[in-house]
């Protein structure tokens, strides 16, 4: 996957497009279906399902019922861990679920890589990417897929929760000044402090301090999360 791939979902400007973006990969990555999927926990048990994919239609019923489902094996997985499942037919049957697996399988849901990222305030997203044939057999070709999925996961969580949690809750947006903001946008194009404080007419120094103010604002720790955050919440772009 090209780093430009993941530039662009977290460049998209509507629902229609992080939508385009996401099957795009997933078929790069030689997968048929995708679910990307944001959960905010609202509190009393209740979440909201914010959910993008490409289920086909005569499967919708069942998707459905699956994402609400509290048994299915991969669900599970991803509602209580970060790292990924790698699932199969083996899967569902060990779980007593053969027969769930059979019926997915008719719709081309025979084997998949799923995982979660848990964030803070109650923020989740989840991505699957399934298809009919065998996963790779070679172990290094399938951590690449893994490791293709993970980055790609991260970037596009950006883009969900800018794109598609409802404004009532969306998290405040800190107030940034121009300079911590051009700080920032300078910092995404992978510009050091020096370079930074070259382009500003200002010392490196100076560009440290408008970076670490942005980070603080932004309550992030490195200044590479500052500038994800700062794309979800459209402070820069």
């Amino acid at each position: 996957m090209l780093p430009g791939g993941y530039r662009s979902v977290m460049e998209a400007r509507n629902r229609d497009e992080f939508r385009s973006e996401v099957i795009r990969f997933t078929r790069q990555l030689g997968f048929d279906t995708v679910a990307a999927v944001t959960v905010i926990d609202m509190g009393l048990g209740k979440s909201e399902f914010i959910n993008v994919d490409n289920t086909p239609q005569a499967y919708l019923d069942a998707y459905d019922d699956q994402m609400a489902s509290k048994c299915d094996p991969v669900m599970q997985h991803c509602r209580r861990a970060s790292v990924p499942i790698i699932w199969d037919q083996n899967t569902y049957v060990s779980t007593g679920l053969g027969d769930k697996w059979e019926h997915q399988a008719q719709f081309g849901y025979r084997t998949g890589i799923a995982m979660a990222l848990h964030m803070p305030e109650g923020r989740h997203f989840m991505l699957g990417v399934d298809r009919d044939q065998p996963l790779p057999d070679d172990t290094q070709e399938l951590q690449r897929v893994v490791a293709d999925l993970q980055l790609f996961a991260v970037h596009a969580q950006d883009a969900a929760l800018r794109l598609l949690v409802p404004v009532g809750l969306q998290p405040e947006r800190p107030r940034m000044t121009p300079r911590e903001l051009e700080a920032l946008r300078w910092t995404m194009e992978g510009k050091t402090a020096w370079e930074v404080g070259a382009l500003l007419g200002i010392s490196e120094r100076t560009a440290v301090l408008h970076v670490n103010n942005a980070m603080h604002k932004l309550g992030c720790t490195t200044k590479h999360q500052a500038v994800l955050k700062a794309l979800r919440l459209g402070l820069i772009h």
